[in-house]
């Protein structure tokens, strides 16, 4: 159901294109006749305005087409050359689709703005072969762009959306509430508050999706406040933030009990992560990145970290209890959530290049290049694994074949056949047969009447005059309001009447119109059913699958490390590989999600998925920064680490083999825990809670597959802790 804003938005969209179109058209075909001229007026306004879904407001959209201008020109310039031949434009149209539709890695904006460019290439490589009126082409379009900008900027200009950086802001006001004790929400609301950081929650001219370091740097923040929230979410199902905000907030009433000595650590850590959160959030707010570096939050932990050592290496009566020691690990692993938190918005607001900052592995993209940053964005998506790579082939490939079909087979107005493999092309064969039923058959009634209304008008160029720019209007606002086939239909006798004022046209116009989209129709389905037909749905459990698979080594080499004899001996376990599996699985996920009828097909919490390996990564980096020990860790707490890290690197294995659909292994049922015999250490206690609290997230995981596929086979059983997480059903909007 579309609502009152959207609606509004439509039809002030109607408005301006229809505008823009008319401008360029009436003034080429009636004052100084030439049709070359107004044809590409007419469909510069059309192809960016109208069937580029470009977002953002009126400003953001009038520098997008801005921007596209200069390669539109170049792509009309290469279509009128590559005409000559039907298979030079087929390979030019082969080349051209696929890196219009491969730019999608580049974020909403470039992706917007691809369809539109893929029309000035299309319009443009269909004979007759005349490089003498290039010029004329050009101008047409630049006519036509411009004209539409003016009217983005002055003409019923869309509204600013609401920012990401307003949306963090407000999460993190929350997780600061909550860790103050200010304002104390349940665990059901404070996830809920990390799901409207997801990028599905966000408008899509305001998601951080490009590959520049603004843009990564507040994707990556936006994840460490969802694990941040997630983090206190767990803390509140336990019971545990209740006694940390009372331990954090005791000063001199304290110390009279007797008890101050073994919560100093924590009311000095806990002081300076609200007040971090404070100033990062203002920050957001402003705009402006906060002044201080990394060492701010480094220099916290590492005295909390000392303070904890000199506690654990005191008399025994003087040791912490363990509740204390494990109210510590849970503020230590906050922090440092915090403190990935406020390194990311700091390059997010200021987009940068700064030194190397720790841990190099997940600050990687601070001090790239920019050339680097974008020859990893494509590098990392050439793959058989990446949607955006499945996207641009398929649609590459179908365009390319609509193009040699039309071109062999002489089709009139053959460049009709790949506007509608564009428009109606989906990522699943059964939303794109969906759509082209509903094309055609609102082609057929619209032929109908446009067939009637060229027999009737004849050659009445005045008539056709004063319908055309109506029949715009009216078609641009109620053909997305009423869906495709209405939309197909009203375009028809839009095309109709356009053509009809160019050239002499009669009913067999129309005629041509539903041959060229029945075409189009049949080539693009017949594409999608070849490549990739289930679209992300296949693809997302890979990913998934994949990205579990290499959170186990990350989980064994962490604990390794700190287990070693002497610690540190044991080189730190590799993140790239995960990393770039976390990648995939976003973008696969993020498309999965934008498919219609998804909801249908979730098989897992996917989305409980991308945080576990988030939290997975993030510990096996903390850890051995600030958890290393000086001595080795005695021998048997050692070996319950690196069995409890064996028993979860399993779980993770066993759950990406039912997300493939393998047969599972074996795991025993067991709880990780690494707690010693003798007085606890801070290592020991900070580990253990890791651990434990991954078991919690894995078992969430396990709880949102489908029985079916849950139910252990024989000879397995499924995983087990002592305090599970609570069960998680199908998630909600994509990330």
């Amino acid at each position: 159901m579309i609502g009152g804003a959207e609606r509004t938005r439509i039809v002030h969209r109607s408005v301006r294109v229809t505008l823009a179109a008319s401008l360029g058209f009436y003034t080429f075909v009636y004052g100084l006749d030439e049709p070359v001229l107004a044809l590409y007026a007419l469909f510069g306004p059309i192809s960016l305005g109208l069937l580029s879904p470009i977002p953002g407001s009126g400003r953001q959209r009038a520098e997008v087409m801005l921007k596209a201008l200069p390669v539109g020109l170049g792509l009309v310039t290469l279509g009128t050359v590559l005409a000559v031949h039907t298979w030079a434009a087929v390979l030019g149209m082969l080349v051209v689709g696929f890196l219009l539709a491969f730019a999608a890695i580049g974020g909403p904006r470039p992706a917007g703005a691809a369809p539109g460019l893929q029309l000035f290439y299309i319009l443009a490589c269909f004979p007759p072969y005349e490089p003498g009126t290039l010029g004329l082409r050009l101008a047409g379009l630049t006519f036509g762009v411009v004209a539409l900008v003016l009217c983005e900027l002055f003409l019923l200009p869309a509204p600013p959306e609401p920012t990401y950086r307003a949306a963090l802001a407000q999460a993190l006001a929350t997780a600061r509430d909550t860790i103050t004790g200010d304002n104390a929400l349940s665990s059901e609301e404070l996830r809920e508050a990390g799901a409207r950081l997801r990028l599905s929650s966000t408008s899509p001219a305001q998601r951080p999706a490009g590959p520049g370091r603004a843009a990564r740097g507040l994707a990556q923040a936006g994840s460490a406040a969802r694990r941040l929230l997630e983090q206190l979410a767990h803390l509140t199902e336990m019971g545990e933030l209740r006694e940390l905000v009372r331990s954090g907030a005791r000063n001199d009433s304290l110390r009279e009990s007797g008890e101050g000595g073994r919560d100093t650590a924590l009311r000095t850590l806990l002081p300076r992560v609200v007040s971090l959160l404070d100033d990062t959030a203002a920050a957001l707010r402003t705009g402006r990145a906060a002044a201080p570096g990394p060492q701010r939050m480094d220099e916290a932990i590492d005295d909390f970290q000392r303070i904890r050592a000199r506690q654990a290496a005191g008399p025994a009566d003087e040791v912490p209890p363990a509740e204390v020691l494990r109210r510590q690990a849970a503020l230590l692993a906050v922090a440092e959530s915090v403190r990935a938190l406020e390194i990311s918005v700091r390059v997010g607001l200021a987009g940068r290049r700064t030194p190397p900052i720790e841990p190099t592995e997940l600050f990687w993209y601070t001090h790239a290049t920019t050339a680097q940053l974008w020859l990893r964005r494509i590098t990392g998506n050439i793959s058989l694994r990446s949607v955006q790579f499945h996207n641009a082939l398929r649609i590459a490939v179908a365009l390319a074949a609509a193009r040699l079909v039309a071109g062999s087979l002489d089709l009139t107005h053959g460049f009709w056949v790949l506007l509608a493999v564009l428009t109606l092309s989906r990522t699943t064969v059964g939303e794109a047969w969906t759509a082209i039923r509903q094309a055609v058959t609102g082609n057929l009634v619209g032929a109908v009447v446009a067939g009637a209304l060229l027999t009737g008008l004849a050659r009445h160029t005045e008539a056709y005059a004063a319908i055309l720019a109506p029949a715009m209007l009216i078609a641009f606002a109620l053909g997305p309001l009423l869906g495709i086939a209405w939309a197909q239909g009203l375009f028809t006798l839009v095309v109709a009447t356009a053509f009809a004022q160019i050239a002499p046209a009669s009913w067999r116009l129309a005629e041509a119109r539903i041959v060229d989209v029945v075409t189009g129709s049949a080539i693009g389905l017949l594409c999608g059913m070849l490549a990739w037909p289930a679209g992300a749905r296949a693809e997302v459990r890979r990913t998934m699958a994949g990205l579990l698979y290499e959170c186990g080594p990350l989980i064994k080499g962490t604990v390794g490390m700190l287990a070693a004899v002497p610690p540190g001996s044991v080189p730190a376990p590799a993140s790239l590989p995960a990393l770039h599996r976390l990648r995939l699985a976003e973008s696969a996920y993020a498309q999965f999600r934008s498919e219609p009828g998804s909801d249908a097909h979730v098989r897992a919490d996917w989305h409980a998925v991308l945080l576990t390996a988030h939290h997975v990564m993030l510990g096996a980096q903390w850890l051995p920064r600030f958890d290393l020990p000086a001595n080795a860790l005695p021998a048997e707490a050692g070996d319950r680490a690196r069995a409890g890290a064996d028993t979860l690197a399993r779980t993770t294995d066993r759950l990406a083999d039912l997300c493939s659909g393998s047969r599972p292994k074996t795991v025993d049922k067991a709880t990780p825990s690494v707690r010693p015999a003798g007085p606890p250490l801070p290592v020991l206690v900070d580990l253990d809670m890791w651990l434990r609290s991954l078991t919690a997230q894995l078992t969430r995981i396990e709880a949102g597959l489908p029985e079916a596929i849950r139910r252990p086979a024989r000879g397995t059983t499924a995983v087990g802790t002592a305090s599970p997480g609570p069960g998680s059903g199908p998630d909600g909007p994509g990330n």
